[in-house]
């Protein structure tokens, strides 16, 4: 099981490719969203406007006059931001994404295609391709015990050096109504998770988890 950026995501498919350039891990992104974003938007073109201080919207993006969007951010084109919806700040949500009532982002990066489209809680967290996240599923960003997130593989434990990051889903995830993915949660590609989950560790691409120690590999039917 890889946590590897490479592993994970298709960076053809998000405007912010060119910050995991340099990276491995994808948690090392975190800290550069907000001054990625600030030096993207001074160099977009005509199809964008910043609709307030720092903040980015594509000609084609739909934005709901309810929603609170705080800079730095960036919304792509195609996407639709609903009512109520509660960005605060170093997001960039990609093309043709759905950011639903009363979804909170904060520090994240939406590859295109992504939706959280109803009452989710996105933070320090990036979604890959084509990810959804059901009905009141959210990441949980910091541990109870405030410590540093470490994310847990078998038997290797990655140390992120962050108090806070949340959930890093794949391309192609699905994750179930009112799940919790723990703080340091990483999702596979193409990987279903059951509603009302509780998640921690890493969960291997082309799964399906069902609960903590029940996981089965989809094409193959076996238990992991």
């Amino acid at each position: 099981m890889s946590v590897r950026i490479t592993e994970l995501f298709d960076l053809n498919h998000t405007i912010a490719s060119s910050l995991f350039e340099d990276k491995t891990w994808p948690w090392e992104a975190l800290p550069e969203i907000g001054s990625f974003i600030q030096k993207l938007g001074e160099k977009l073109g005509e199809d964008f406007s910043e609709i307030k201080s720092q903040v980015w919207v594509h000609k084609t993006a739909v934005i709901a006059p309810t929603a609170s969007i705080t800079g730095p951010c960036l919304i792509d084109a195609g996407t639709e931001v609903r009512h109520c919806a509660f960005i605060r700040g170093n997001a960039l949500v990609g093309k043709d994404c759905v950011v639903g009532n009363s979804t909170e982002l904060k520090n994240v990066i939406l590859f295109d295609h992504v939706q959280v489209p109803h009452y989710n809680y996105v933070g320090d967290s990036i979604l890959g391709y084509f990810s959804h996240m059901g009905a009141g599923s959210i990441t949980s960003n910091v541990k109870s015990d405030k410590t540093m997130v470490v994310v847990k593989d078998g038997d290797t434990c990655h140390e992120t050096g962050r108090k806070k990051v949340g959930a890093m889903l794949g391309d192609y995830v699905e994750v179930g109504c009112g799940s919790v993915l723990n703080p340091g949660t990483i999702v596979g590609r193409s990987t279903n998770i059951y509603p009302l989950s509780s998640v921690r560790g890493v969960i291997p691409a082309g799964s399906i988890y069902k609960k903590h120690g029940e996981v089965v590999l989809k094409n193959e039917g076996g238990r992991l």
